[in-house]
């Protein structure tokens, strides 16, 4: 087992992996000392692309178990994200645990290009190919469990290029509100915004959740045995209960989707990504017959809604929209070693708790002095933390948040109007997962503390 203060590098320097041979099923490349090690099995690209490993036999000899430790080294210490960024003669490698960054130890700089390869090769990419950005993925087992792994490449200066890997584990169920963490409220106040056509829209920066607040949050609430549901995007391989593929051609326009779905008597459509004014108005002459659901980027609804306005006009927003949803996530404590504590009144007046509360819960205190150290948890590694869930934003179009429209839409006035409306903010739910003993105070206040400098290194998780 790995000690999570450990600074040793996970991976071992590529130098020689053993292989000497290469079969038509890349898990049966090891020798048998390699065999004894527990790796993760690759099982074909996701694009359904078949890499001629005999013809990429150096790579594989290479590449090969490198590639297997590293997605190895992530899964068993819950990595959602693993970035290896070259730098000179080495590559550092950044593991993602719950979305925070540890070190993940180095690679020299031809193992880090093996192992970049590899992967594309895997994942039905062109290894050779490094001038331009290139995505793809690959189907996974770890331990009996199946995962998918995305793959990601992006030229860097000096003609290298950074990896970045995303670990799906498809044990972990994402596609309904109370799985994403939705409270009965939260999710009654989505339902109440996809009985009306009109913009229905999910919001927030890259890799926050908001796909699947779009699919597990939004489309969740729509009630499937009231309402059809046709899709014009790809669900990412999600399989969602009462939602079919749009039947047409691929390629058409807009205007004809939507007339087609339309004529079809279908009530809901879930589109792709919204990222520019011109789709979002496209749209929008179509949103009086239909409930839209889609997603966007921005960092919060009130952002989102500012955004909307410029893209198209303060008339057009209040005519079509008729929510949106946002979220962050936050770290759960681990439920095996969390502290309850009784908290002072005037820090329950202070965030907002009821006056009754009678005990809340944060990470365990260290030792003192002259205690023993505890041994460290094995299900968190030691971390304190395990896992992450949703906070919940969702704004509603209401008289005084479209007046804040009309006047402007400025983003400030936006978020008064909503506090003015009593509509929940991300914060004030980010309050209700403490007082329900999910997260501690102090993990709220790091998800909305603005960025300042640079601290120390974090240790590294254990598996």
């Amino acid at each position: 087992m790995r000690i999570a203060g450990s600074v040793e590098p996970p991976l071992l320097p590529i130098i020689d992996t053993g292989i000497r041979h290469v079969a038509s099923d890349v898990d049966d490349d090891l020798d048998d000392e390699e065999e004894e090690l527990e790796l993760v099995l690759f099982q074909g690209a996701t694009n359904g692309a078949e890499p001629d490993l005999r013809q990429n036999a150096r790579l594989v000899e290479a590449g090969l178990v490198p590639a297997k430790r590293l997605v190895t080294d992530g899964i068993s210490r819950r990595a959602e994200t693993i970035v290896v960024e070259p730098k000179g003669q080495a590559a550092r490698i950044k593991l993602e645990v719950d979305g925070i960054p540890y070190p993940g130890g180095r690679l020299p700089q031809r193992g880090a290009l093996a192992v970049t390869q590899m992967l594309k090769l895997l994942s039905g990419l062109e290894p050779k190919e490094r001038k331009r950005p290139q995505r793809g993925g690959l189907k996974a087992e770890y331990e009996d469990k199946p995962y998918t792994v995305s793959v990601a490449t992006d030229p860097i200066a000096g003609g290298a290029e950074r990896l970045t890997i995303r670990i799906l584990d498809h044990a972990v169920k994402l596609g309904k509100p109370d799985e994403i963490g939705l409270s009965n409220e939260v999710r009654d106040r989505v339902r109440a915004l996809t009985n009306e056509n009109g913009f229905v829209l999910a919001c927030g920066a890259p890799h926050s959740g908001v796909t699947t607040t779009l699919l597990g949050g939004v489309l969740g609430s729509v009630d499937a045995y009231i309402y059809s549901v046709v899709s014009l995007t790809d669900t990412g391989g999600r399989d969602i209960l009462g939602v079919a593929k749009y039947d047409g051609n691929p390629d058409d326009d807009v205007d004809t989707k939507c007339a087609r779905i339309i004529r079809a008597e279908n009530d809901v459509i879930l589109v792709d990504p919204i990222k520019d004014g011109e789709t979002f108005q496209a749209y929008a002459k179509h949103a009086e017959d239909l409930v839209i659901i889609g997603e966007f980027a921005a960092r919060d609804t009130a952002s989102g809604l500012a955004q909307l306005v410029q893209w198209s006009s303060p008339e057009v927003v209040c005519e079509k929209v008729r929510g949106l949803v946002s979220q962050r996530l936050i770290r759960r404590l681990c439920t095996k070693c969390k502290f309850a504590y009784r908290p002072h009144p005037k820090l329950l007046a202070k965030v907002g708790l009821p006056s009754d509360t009678k005990v809340l819960y944060k990470p365990p205190p260290p030792p003192a002095e002259d205690e023993e150290e505890e041994a460290e948890c094995r299900r968190c590694g030691g971390l304190d933390y395990y896992g992450r869930v949703g906070m919940f934003e969702v704004l509603r179009m209401s008289d005084a948040v479209k007046e804040a429209v009309r006047a402007g839409g400025d983003a400030a006035a936006i978020r008064a109007a909503m506090k003015k409306d009593g509509q929940p903010s991300l914060q004030q739910d980010g309050v209700r997962l403490v007082a329900e003993g999910v997260t501690s105070l102090e993990e709220v206040q790091r998800v909305f503390k603005p960025a300042g400098p640079k601290k120390k290194k974090r240790r590294r998780p254990s598996p």
